[in-house]
């Protein structure tokens, strides 16, 4: 009898990418079943298993209250009987989903007659101890397509889900903290090399501007730190079953320091052994 399947719920705030996350999913060889009742999971997990299914995705949006109360007790009770199950929340700023909102003139399954800003309100209260548990939290804010996709490659790509997978992300104070890191560390104590004329239109991804920060006195101790924190919380993540963390590393406009510091600390981790991936989440926003 086959084993039965890996179920990842694909679901979050309406605008947030989820439909987007789902194809990405499915391009990685996942079987995708988008706008599933919570009710339905146990038959379709086992029809997955009678059909050889290893990974199933499923999407789930918010149509109505008492659809979306079963989804935590159906968890538990699939979690009980032995199926792998996580749950991947997307998420995005208010200003975010009413830019794409209007962009696609659709309104969001809870708009009703009243405002956007009105049902992503009471979309987030609906949502609020979901998000809380979830295994995965992809903030889509600051993220195009192919970012996104890239993401979810690093993050299901693998059959491997035993291992903690990390993301190390480049941020700009001034663009706002990343909502869905799991640690964040401000590098802005480092020199910033937008006050050297030579090195200021150029980025943390060119050699020159690796080189004057990765030089500069204390760098190499943080990235001696953090790699030996990562020794730390690595192994206990993977205890506890949490499959992908990321780590977050800012300076004022994430162009320069925290760019080449998070390339630097990745090769790192490579180096270990460690599986990960990077983001510049503000670069070309300067």
């Amino acid at each position: 009898m086959p084993a039965l399947p890996r179920l990842v719920v694909i679901t979050g705030m309406s605008g947030a990418g989820r439909r987007s996350t789902a194809h990405a999913m499915e391009d990685l060889g996942w079987f995708v079943v988008d706008n599933l009742p919570p009710s339905l999971l146990p038959q379709l997990i086992e029809t997955a298993r009678r059909a050889g299914q290893d990974r199933l995705a499923v999407g789930l949006d918010v149509r109505s209250r008492e659809l979306f109360d079963q989804l935590p007790l159906i968890l538990a009770q699939l979690e009980a009987q032995g199926v792998r199950r996580e749950v991947c929340f997307l998420e995005a700023s208010d200003e975010a989903i009413v830019r794409r909102q209007e962009s696609s003139r659709r309104s969001l399954p809870l708009q009703g007659g009243g405002s956007i800003i009105q049902a992503i309100a009471k979309e987030r209260r609906m949502m609020r101890d979901l998000r809380a548990t979830a295994d995965v939290v992809i903030d889509t804010s600051n993220l195009n397509v192919h970012q996104l996709k890239a993401r979810v490659g690093h993050i299901y790509g693998s059959r491997d889900d035993q291992a903690t997978r990390f993301q190390v992300m480049s941020f700009g104070f001034k663009n706002g903290l990343p909502v869905d890191a799991d640690m964040v560390f401000d590098v802005r104590f480092l020199p910033n090399p937008h006050w050297v004329p030579n090195l200021r239109p150029q980025t943390g991804l060119s050699t020159e501007v690796s080189d004057y920060v990765l030089r500069q006195p204390g760098a190499q101790e943080f990235l001696a730190k953090l790699t030996e924190l990562i020794d730390i919380i690595g192994p206990g993540y993977a205890r506890e079953g949490k499959r992908q963390a990321t780590l977050a590393i800012g300076c004022t406009g994430g162009k320069h320091r925290s760019t080449a510091i998070s390339e630097a600390f990745a090769a790192r981790l490579r180096a270990r052994g460690i599986q990960v991936s990077v983001l510049h989440r503000d670069l070309g926003r300067e």
